[in-house]
């Protein structure tokens, strides 16, 4: 399906050297402020041509509202979002050796089982390019979160290859425990993360050996996967649907939906498998009443918390259902599958074997730019599940005593 989300929908469309690609946002709140330009500075961190480490497809990725805006309000009705393509080169693509032979790792052979034909150019709609959509809509949601509750999101990169932010120890088994990355996960912001590019590590050290290892890899015409951590704050307490749509369910959704996707964690992760149940659970203490909103005084509003924890290894989701604290994740990418190396295939029909060297432009590791599609794709998970629990606090509001 190209669609996510229950009450904010959204629709992407296009492929990779297509004429464009795009989106329809559906039941958009009405009366928001929005411009290219609230949507333009996410599109410019995940467009390509960023540094020496990214591929080197020169597309500016201008983003323009077709619908559902007047005067730079919107309107309630749906919102379309296009970006044109502008350097397509099809040809990389379009040979005899590619047209008999599947690209190993890429979606070529799978799509063609799926539909009886697949496009010839690229990836098509399973090219990373179909992301774009994704951070444009989520740039829309993310603006109504700030705005109105002051959701943060905030992703970084934690791992390329072998190198790792805050890599798990004997002291601290997982991550969760360590106190500089739950303080990091507490006052990181985007400026910050883009202060270390072209990697986006929050940390010198890591981040040139993350670009050196990149820089090798690209070089010998290989490639590596790494994973992107991503914190969202100021989330209500309330959020998530049991028991099928669990709001940790929702956002691993949204996450192994975006292309290259291999991995998620939540909270402590696979790291909490290791940790005694006395020491993983997060201790209830009283908020500062000031915290706290009546529902029934701010016309239906979602309330802030009473209660907040001590720790937070549960990643702000208990239940199934956020419970108001910090909201962390971890999604692993694999190695881009497109390499200059010469790799080993089949034909399609499955008669002969062959060998094929990968064509076009591509990225040796796709995680600094994953950034943004992380982030884009959070906003989309937290915003629908806000529609769907605000639904019940305005019905609430409509009860007869």
């Amino acid at each position: 399906m190209s669609t996510f989300g229950t009450i904010f929908k959204v629709t992407t469309f296009g492929e990779s050297h297509g004429l464009a690609v795009g989106c329809i946002i559906d039941n958009p709140p009405p009366g928001l402020s929005l411009t290219e330009s609230d949507i333009q500075p996410q599109l410019n961190r995940r467009r390509p041509g960023q540094s020496a480490i990214t591929t080197p497809r020169d597309e500016k990725d201008q983003v323009v509202i077709q619908s559902g805006t007047e005067f730079g309000k919107t309107l309630g009705t749906p919102i379309s979002l296009v970006v044109r393509n502008e350097d397509q080169r099809p040809k990389d693509y379009g040979n005899k050796t590619m047209d008999l032979y599947p690209r190993p790792s890429h979606a070529d052979f799978t799509y063609l089982e799926k539909y009886g034909i697949k496009a010839s150019s690229g990836g098509g709609r399973s090219s990373a390019r179909e992301t774009i959509a994704r951070v444009a809509a989520g740039a829309v949601a993310e603006k109504f979160l700030k705005e109105s509750y002051g959701i943060e999101i905030v992703a970084f990169v934690t791992s390329v290859g072998g190198e790792e932010l805050y890599p798990e120890t004997e002291q601290y088994p997982c991550r969760s425990q360590n106190p500089d990355f739950t303080a990091l996960l507490s006052r990181i912001t985007r400026e910050e993360v883009d202060s270390f590019l072209p990697v986006r590590c929050p940390d010198a050290d890591a981040n040139k050996r993350m670009e050196e290892l990149i820089t090798r890899l690209r070089d010998a015409e290989n490639s590596t996967g790494g994973t992107v951590t991503c914190v969202v704050r100021n989330v209500p307490s309330g959020l998530g649907e049991p028991a099928f749509d669990k709001l940790e369910a929702i956002i691993g959704h949204a996450m192994m939906s975006i292309p290259a996707v291999k991995a998620f964690e939540i909270g402590s992760g696979f790291g909490g498998t290791k940790m005694l149940g006395s020491d993983h659970n997060d201790p209830f203490v009283a908020e500062a009443a000031a915290a706290v909103a009546d529902p029934a005084s701010t016309g239906g509003a979602i309330p802030r918390p009473k209660l907040r924890t001590q720790t937070n290894h549960s990643g702000g989701v208990q239940g199934g259902i956020s419970n108001g604290q910090d909201i962390y994740f971890r999604v692993g990418f694999k190695p881009p599958a497109t390499i200059g190396k010469d790799q080993t295939t089949a034909t399609y029909d499955g008669s002969a074997q062959g060998v094929l060297a990968a064509k076009g432009r591509h990225d040796p590791c796709v995680v600094p730019r994953a950034v943004p599609i992380v982030e884009g794709m959070a906003a989309l998970a937290i915003m629908d599940a806000l529609c769907i629990q605000q639904s019940r606090f305005a019905m609430r509001g409509l009860r007869r005593e």
